[in-house]
């Protein structure tokens, strides 16, 4: 159908001479090859042949690929912690922590366990560090958080060489945190 509107066109053109002809050949061309592109690209002919297929197709249909099911939340109950803060004066400041860790896989718990030594020695010596100016805010809290992630991560990791996957803590949640 547009190779026949492209011939009578040429055919249009015949009689105006040849310069015309070569204008109207370096316009209907791309037309032609963008209705083409456009026809293979809508009918999936094109998303096939470029490899793209399984995953466009299922999306151009409205169907969502199968994906493995997100995996719910995990938390593991961290022991209170009570120390005081790093204070100019001669009043001591301190703070209580009650908090709650992010894991990614229930597994990891014993694996946790196992490390809370260090990872409560991590935790307070952070905490010892602090002065309570930065504990203020919620822009406080969030760097806090931050850090004991960060803190967390490498109390928890595995010994080097080893072959078992690494725990992952992605979150702390602050469940008390009083600074007196």
């Amino acid at each position: 159908m547009a190779t026949a509107a492209a011939a009578e066109a040429i055919d249009a053109a015949e009689g105006k001479g040849g310069g015309g002809r070569k204008k109207l050949i370096l316009i209907v061309l791309p037309l032609l090859l963008a209705g083409i592109g456009a026809g293979l690209w809508f009918s999936g002919i094109l998303p096939k042949l470029l490899g793209m297929g399984a995953h466009d197709a299922a999306a151009g249909h409205g169907e969502q690929p199968q994906a493995e099911a997100p995996r719910p939340p995990v938390f593991f109950e961290m022991p209170d912690i009570i120390t005081n803060l790093n204070a100019s004066g001669r009043r001591p400041v301190y703070v209580k922590l009650r908090s709650k860790l992010e894991i990614t896989r229930a597994e990891d718990a014993a694996a946790i366990q196992t490390a809370m030594p260090r990872l409560l020695d991590l935790f307070q010596t952070h905490l010892r560090e602090m002065r309570p100016e930065e504990l203020r805010g919620s822009a406080g809290t969030q760097r806090l958080r931050e850090e004991l992630i960060a803190r967390a991560n490498i109390a928890v990791a595995p010994p080097p060489g080893s072959t078992q996957p690494a725990p992952r803590v992605t979150d702390v949640l602050f469940l008390e945190m009083l600074v007196q």
